[in-house]
């Protein structure tokens, strides 16, 4: 490609197709159309909301974000309204904002993820049309394992994942980075995961040394940010190396389009903006913008050109 023609950015997710690559990160825009007065939701790849229980949901005792070098430290604890709330008042609003949803999904039992998937099928087929995939979160405890996260076992990964088969719709395993991460890989593919989101936060503390205690309310939390960004990029090039043909959504750490273009690089099919949003509002937007610079002034064409580039 001559340099300064427009490239094209449009990408595939397994059968998800987008206009371009970059989406906000769960957990990072709220539920619904909160950070609309910044961003265009219809000039996003996706729009991915915070992760949804089948019931309503307190989260964690305060405080409950911190920042640390380089990025921030969180134990909110997936506080939300339960997807039938969010499905009669959020969803609408994101449909009228012109969004393509990703909705997020998380529980404490496999019958939890179950009544998840469950309600979205259930749910009006016309409401449902602005949904494009459903992000399968495991990184979060799990209640008939003693407390480990299901994203830490292979075996509890795949039953997660098998759980939500009744949605019908395209589901994306999101996932840890942890030592045994291919061979979790493997197992949520095995469940019925169409792709795979790396990576979620990284589990971390904060001491208040004046108090002598963990500063967050409910002790540890999960680390994100920049300072995060090269363990996701690692963790993407390795399950993409075992896992070529499993569609890869990397998250962790993105903030500008050189870190996109990395995470493209490293195997890739789209990338989430997250933590970076935080600090501007605006992020997801940038990415983009920059990517597309990046993409015109090194004569890239195609994303495909891009993706898994590092392997070659």
């Amino acid at each position: 490609m001559s340099r300064g023609r427009k490239p094209e950015l449009d990408t595939a997710i397994g059968s998800v197709r987008l206009p371009n690559p970059v989406m906000t990160a769960s957990g990072t825009v709220g539920h619904g159309t909160e950070l609309a007065r910044y961003l265009d939701y219809s000039a996003l790849g996706a729009v991915v909301v915070k992760s949804l229980a089948p019931y309503e949901w307190p989260g964690n005792p305060p405080p409950r974000v911190h920042p640390v070098p380089a990025g921030m430290i969180n134990s909110v604890g997936l506080r939300g309204p339960g997807l039938p709330r969010w499905l009669a008042e959020e969803l609408p609003l994101l449909a009228d904002a012109g969004a393509r949803v990703v909705v997020s999904i998380w529980g404490r039992t496999l019958d939890d993820f179950a009544a998840a998937s469950d309600l979205l099928s259930a749910a009006d087929p016309r409401a449902m049309e602005t949904v494009v995939a459903v992000e399968v979160n495991v990184s979060c405890p799990n209640l008939e394992d003693r407390g480990r996260m299901f994203s830490h076992s292979a075996a509890m990964a795949n039953a997660a994942l098998a759980a939500t088969a009744s949605c019908g719709l395209p589901r994306w395993a999101k996932l840890s980075a942890t030592g045994d991460l291919v061979d979790i890989a493997a197992a949520a593919v095995e469940g019925g995961a169409s792709a795979l989101t790396l990576v979620n936060t990284l589990l971390g503390m904060v001491i208040d040394t004046e108090a002598r205690k963990p500063l967050l309310g409910a002790g540890g939390g999960g680390v994100s940010g920049r300072a995060i960004g090269p363990v996701a990029v690692r963790a993407v090039y390795d399950v993409y190396a075992a896992l070529p043909e499993v569609p890869i959504v990397g998250v962790g750490g993105i903030a500008s389009g050189a870190d996109a273009v990395e995470m493209l690089m490293a195997g890739a099919r789209a990338v989430q903006v997250g933590t970076a949003t935080f600090a501007n509002p605006r992020a997801p937007a940038k990415v983009l913008r920059e990517l597309a610079r990046w993409c015109t002034s090194h004569g890239v064409s195609r994303l495909d050109e891009l993706i898994g580039a590092a392997h070659e």
